[in-house]
């Protein structure tokens, strides 16, 4: 005991509440280097029970460990497995690459924090440079989630005969969505809104509480533009899916009635099926992926709007929680729903017991131009 020091030691001494004595802030237990760029709204607030940065700490280091592992497995086989290195796979893997990139340099710097007292140790300078980091690869993976779903729109709606993504389009999507996220990323630098520690204070996001004009236009914006537009993308484009699936099982059942058969099992129709069998996979990781954004899109929008009963130090940090498990879930939802990546496992690497069988080679089944794009 005699060992502690800071506010482990005062977690631990005297009359507690919560682990701190009574009328603690939680600003009082910052490093007071850090104190200055601290908004006030977080002063009225106790500190959490030690026994939540613990939680948190464990919880980001399973994120971590899963979303190194997925999104590597998905790289590696991209790059190993030639059928895969499609136009279309190459938006997943700028995903993946997105996602890797995220949780490898917030996670360890939050576990760290964690497992150190719970309070911001590292400088005021990197405190932005950490928020940065998040705020690049997250805008950049919500963006290129927009890419993929009006790539499968074309696809499935349109077919062959929409415009076909090249691998030079499907570069340009990439970088559109790098270069989007980084201008988006550095305008706090410039003085167009601004970042600072949030939630329980381990860790650093975008200022959601100053009320300047300059900080509640660039919060706005980024829920417009980084939350609404590509939301708005995504259910239009999985919308006509939906709509063009149901359409064509119509025919399909229209045309085997005249024909009185049962089915009809043609090359097109496969194709259509694999298709459809993609396009539910990647519905799936739409709806995760709105799932883990709308909450601090949320806490965003109440903070532009000045509402700040409800943001809590929890309460804005487990959302922070769950917009990063984001980059855990994508590459395993591609991965195992995917019968192209499937079949990357199961030659390069069958101790997965991944046993996906390659399509035959009849008129019936054969490897399509379309399903190489999926």
């Amino acid at each position: 005991m005699a060992n502690f020091t800071g506010p482990v030691a005062m977690a631990y001494s005297g009359d507690v509440t919560f682990g701190y004595p009574p009328g603690t802030s939680i600003l009082d237990i910052q490093p007071d280097y850090m104190k200055s760029i601290i908004d006030p709204h977080w002063a009225k607030f106790p500190p959490v029970n030690p026994m939540w940065h613990m939680v948190l700490g464990m919880m980001y280091i399973i994120l971590l460990c899963l979303s190194v592992t997925g999104n590597f497995l998905v790289i590696w086989l991209f790059n190993k497995h030639k059928p895969i290195q499609t136009p279309s796979n190459f938006l997943v893997v700028n995903l993946a690459l997105s996602d890797l990139i995220m949780l490898t340099t917030n996670c360890p710097f939050f576990i760290w924090n964690c497992f150190h007292g719970g309070v911001w140790s590292m400088s005021i300078e990197y405190c932005d440079v950490y928020a940065a980091l998040g705020a690049v690869t997250g805008v950049c993976s919500i963006w290129t989630l927009a890419c993929i779903s009006a790539d499968r729109f074309n696809i499935i709606c349109n077919g062959f005969n929409g415009p076909k993504l090249t691998k030079g389009k499907a570069a340009m999507m990439a970088l559109w969505c790098w270069i989007i996220s980084i201008l988006i990323s550095i305008a706090p630098f410039l003085g167009w809104g601004g970042y600072g520690p949030e939630g329980i204070l381990t860790s650093c996001s975008f200022d959601y509480l100053s009320q300047d004009i300059g900080t509640i236009t660039y919060n706005l914006f980024m829920v417009i533009f980084d939350y609404c537009v590509p939301l708005l993308i995504i259910m239009g484009s999985y919308f006509m899916i939906v709509r063009a699936i149901w359409a064509h099982e119509e025919a399909m059942r229209a045309q085997a009635a005249k024909m009185n058969v049962k089915s009809l099992r043609t090359a097109e129709a496969n194709e259509q099926r694999a298709e459809i069998r993609i396009a539910k996979t990647a519905i799936f990781n739409i709806a995760l992926w709105i799932i883990c954004w709308t909450p601090y899109a949320s806490i965003t929008l109440q903070g532009c709007l000045g509402k700040f009963d409800g943001l809590k130090p929890l309460t804005t940090t487990l959302p922070a929680l769950l917009a990063k498990s984001a980059s855990c879930y994508n590459p395993f939802v591609y991965a195992i729903g995917h019968p192209k990546f499937r079949q990357a496992m199961t030659i390069h690497m069958p101790w997965f017991c991944v046993h996906e069988n390659a399509p035959k080679d009849d008129g019936a089944s054969a490897t399509t131009g379309t399903e190489e794009k999926a």
